[in-house]
């Protein structure tokens, strides 16, 4: 689809990003998720970017941050967490292009890795390795097993993963077990 314009968002895009997330989700949980995350200061520094089709909101993106457990110099590394795009518009490249211009966002921000708890077939496509627990990465919360592929992990820099391998802490408004299975 073209003609889609993507861009952080600002204090003044809050009612536009809960529009989309309470649409593509069809529920208030993951609009209610996003904006308790937007205020929640461990989960920064964030990159929130909303996709427009004609100045309509139609797709939003959030990266929050993480942390290894028990190290003591903190890399910067970012978690994927919710994206969402209206369903009229689905199926037609806009989360695609939200992640493509998140990476390379985080890039420029310095962040060295990316994890996503999604879906198996769609974020390798945008370069995730499906089953970080198996590198060594734990999610905060046991993925059983039967969806460990669930569990990615994308590197932002072309030396690969060098992360000290250990336990992944996420922001406090995502510190839930509910919010850690597939």
């Amino acid at each position: 689809m073209k003609n889609i314009d993507i861009r952080e968002t600002t204090p003044a895009d809050f009612e536009d990003i809960m529009k989309v997330e309470r649409r593509a989700f069809g529920q208030e949980d993951e609009a209610k998720l996003t904006a308790d995350l937007l205020n929640d200061p461990t989960a920064q520094p964030i990159l929130s970017l909303l996709a427009f089709y004609n100045d309509k909101a139609i797709g939003h993106i959030l990266f929050t941050r993480l942390y290894l457990n028990e190290i003591s110099e903190q890399p910067l590394i970012h978690l994927l967490a919710p994206m969402a795009v209206l369903p009229e518009f689905q199926n037609q490249g806009i989360g695609g292009k939200l992640i493509k211009t998140g990476l390379e966002k985080l890039k420029a921000m310095g962040s060295e890795v990316v994890f996503v708890l999604g879906h198996i077939d769609y974020y390798p496509k945008y370069g995730f390795i499906n089953d970080a627990g198996k590198l060594g990465y734990q999610a905060p919360y046991p993925i059983p097993d039967e969806v460990a592929d669930a569990w990615m992990i994308q590197t932002l820099n072309s030396e690969g993963i060098k992360l000290v391998r250990g336990k992944i802490k996420c922001a406090k408004q995502l510190d839930k077990p509910e919010y850690w299975s597939e």
